[in-house]
């Protein structure tokens, strides 16, 4: 058996807006939105997806709780870094990467890296 992933959707309160800002992140196309759910894919067959859920609740940095997080290679991660705070990403206290890659959280509360390229 083979099975191929689709789709990589996250919790969240608000897809749209979630959409939104991750449209900016990654370059891609938002493919479709309505109140519960939202979309966006790049050159590649996945998708990345976004799901209402009631009473959303981020997972919180660090939390052993957190399931998974993203991961983004960058050119300059300090440049990136400051361009997405300015877009409402946030930068937590606690950044156990050092010089190897940065932390952030999206503006629900999930966490992700910024990685540099090699």
């Amino acid at each position: 058996m083979t099975a191929v992933l689709a789709a990589v959707v996250i919790d969240c309160a608000d897809p749209g807006a979630l959409a939104g800002f991750y449209s900016k992140v990654t370059g891609w196309d938002i493919t479709s939105s309505d109140a519960d759910t939202a979309y966006l894919r790049g050159n590649g067959t996945i998708q990345l997806g976004f799901q209402r859920i009631a009473g959303y609740r981020s997972p919180g940095w660090p939390d052993d709780g957190k399931h998974f997080h993203l991961d983004f290679t960058v050119a300059d991660v300090g440049a990136t870094a400051h361009e997405l705070l300015a877009l409402g990403a946030g930068r937590p206290d606690f950044q156990p990467g050092g010089a190897d890659w940065t932390v952030l959280t999206d503006p629900e509360g999930h966490p992700f890296c910024l990685v540099p390229e090699n």
